[in-house]
């Protein structure tokens, strides 16, 4: 680098800004800066210019104008293999710049503090900032442009070696900042379309925002790559915000599975465990105790939890533990553990414990459940919407017990959460059957049936939709179940509520359904 050349810096994040200066500083790059960042430059003994000496214009408008001025931008943007651009900026006494070094305004950390004003999270919109950097990328053969010093390095290293930075190094830069600057603009429209409460549920437009949190080993299956992104603001309750305290690495696999299982604990507020196992619950408890909640989760299916997701609503303490730690549990999850019971869990080396001290907690606004598709993607409100007991309608002769109805109401949040065609079975607070997923209601019925075993007689049955026949009833009837909750809503309901009353089987139902695909 034989030339003289000038850099650009304004950085919010001051990681390593100084040591790549002091290397910049020692192949003739002049150091041109505002603010903040002028000051720490200059603290460190570099000799900095101002913005304003370069545009011969004050910053102004505390602080919202000062670098967007032909003379920054012209120097940006001129194309050196241009000879005409060449010529205009030498007439315009414009000096081309070549490193545009900027990390924007703190907005991502400015909306997630604590009682942040609308105000103050405005003035946290950088504007000169992407300017710049969309200047410098879109001229990326001729300007440098970092956004993240974990590149610094690089840079440094190719300028040492070969004197200039490879067009193969600022073609990914380019790339980078693109990548950064819609990331950037997205969380602002989110943050905006937030305050308006009469803007559109679903905009014409819809662009999100994740950060990668880890690349995964591999997917759903070991031939496909996987990676997990983390939602910006992202829900307290939620697996994002969770933290590992043992075991491996969590899986593609792991993270679904747990998902289901922390939306379907969320329906509890009394101490209950539930396992799940390839997306769907395969045990479920509540009880006075967790230890007691997670005997009957266990007991409900004690095949299907080997190798299951554990997610509690209470602190797992040292019996418990000792009961998990007698078969394989890919993930225990629970907002605490006992010194002891973490004592007895980190024992065996493949078991992942997560902790979430607000596993319990709803989230906190209206969320989104999206389901890619290849070319497009699916947008629907999250399926929050509770068992209103005013809208239950007994549609039988024979009226639940209490003791049914009871145990109705806790088989409606676990069908809920079940793989349609989804049919679960149960009884004081535990489940006995579940059968997930069926092409046809009568075989995930019979699924659950069989799954129940003996304890199937007196137990209660819950349809995540109506019944288009009443063999489900017939079969129900034959099992020994003795109540029934369904939607209701098909044109053959009759049927279904004949087969109960010639069995005496009280049925329920409750106006809404539950598909889950």
């Amino acid at each position: 680098m034989d030339k003289k050349r000038r850099a650009i810096i304004s950085v919010s994040d001051k990681t390593g800004i100084v040591e790549l200066a002091k290397e910049l500083a020692q192949y003739s790059v002049e150091i041109v800066s505002t603010g903040g960042t002028a000051k720490t430059l200059t603290e460190a003994g570099l000799e900095v210019t101002a913005v304003s000496d370069i545009t011969g214009f004050p910053e102004c408008l505390d602080g919202r104008v000062k670098t967007l001025h032909p003379k920054i931008h012209g120097g940006i943007l001129a194309m050196r293999s241009n000879k005409e651009h060449m010529e205009q900026i030498k007439s315009l006494d414009i000096t081309p710049v070549d490193f545009i070094i900027i990390n924007l305004y703190p907005f991502r950390k400015t909306i997630l503090k604590e009682g942040v004003t609308r105000e103050e999270a405005i003035e946290n919109i950088d504007i000169g900032g992407p300017s710049m950097l969309r200047a410098a990328a879109k001229n990326w053969q001729d300007v440098v442009v970092l956004v993240d010093p974990a590149d610094y390095p690089k840079v440094l290293s190719e300028l040492k070696e070969n004197g200039e930075v490879s067009l193969e190094t600022k073609l990914y830069l380019s790339a980078k900042v693109f990548e950064h600057t819609a990331n950037y603009d997205a969380m602002i429209a989110e943050y905006m379309r937030a305050q308006v409460p009469t803007y559109a549920e679903y905009p014409e437009l819809l662009t999100l925002t994740y950060e990668k949190v880890q690349e995964m080993r591999y997917g759903e299956n070991p031939h496909q790559s996987a990676a997990f992104y983390r939602e910006i603001n992202a829900p307290a309750c939620s697996l994002s915000n969770a933290k590992q305290l043992h075991g491996k690495e969590i899986s593609y696999n792991n993270i679904n599975d747990t998902n289901g299982a922390l939306d379907l604990l969320r329906e509890f507020d009394e101490p209950t465990i539930v396992a799940v196992k390839h997306a769907n619950p395969c045990g479920v408890g509540s009880a006075d105790t967790i230890y007691e909640a997670y005997m009957k989760a266990y007991e409900s299916d004690p095949v299907s939890i080997f190798g299951g997701i554990v997610a509690s609503n209470r602190e797992i303490d040292a019996q418990t533990a000792t009961e998990m730690s007698k078969i394989f549990l890919e993930i225990v999850i629970a907002p605490s553990f006992t010194p002891e019971a973490l004592e007895i869990l980190t024992q065996k080396k493949n078991i992942r414990v997560m902790v979430n001290e607000n596993i319990s907690k709803k989230p906190e606004k209206p969320i989104w459940d999206m389901k890619k598709v290849v070319g497009g993607m699916l947008v629907q409100g999250y399926n929050d919407k509770l068992l209103i007991e005013e809208d239950l309608k007994v549609v039988t002769d024979r009226a639940p017990t209490a003791e049914e109805m009871e145990s109705l109401k806790f088989m409606w949040k676990i069908v809920k959460h079940t793989k349609s065609n989804g049919i679960a079975i149960g009884k004081d607070k535990q489940s006995l059957g579940i059968g997930p997923g069926q092409v046809n209601r009568v075989w995930a019925t019979t699924g659950a049936i069989e799954r129940s075993g003996d304890k199937v007689k007196g137990a209660v049955l819950a349809s995540d939709a109506f019944f288009p026949f009443s063999d489900c009833v017939e079969a129900a009837a034959a099992a020994g179940i003795t109540a029934i909750i369904q939607p209701g809503g098909s044109i053959r309901d009759e049927e279904s509520i004949a087969a109960c009353n010639k069995y005496g089987i009280a049925m329920v139902f409750t106006g809404m359904r539950h598909f889950k695909h």
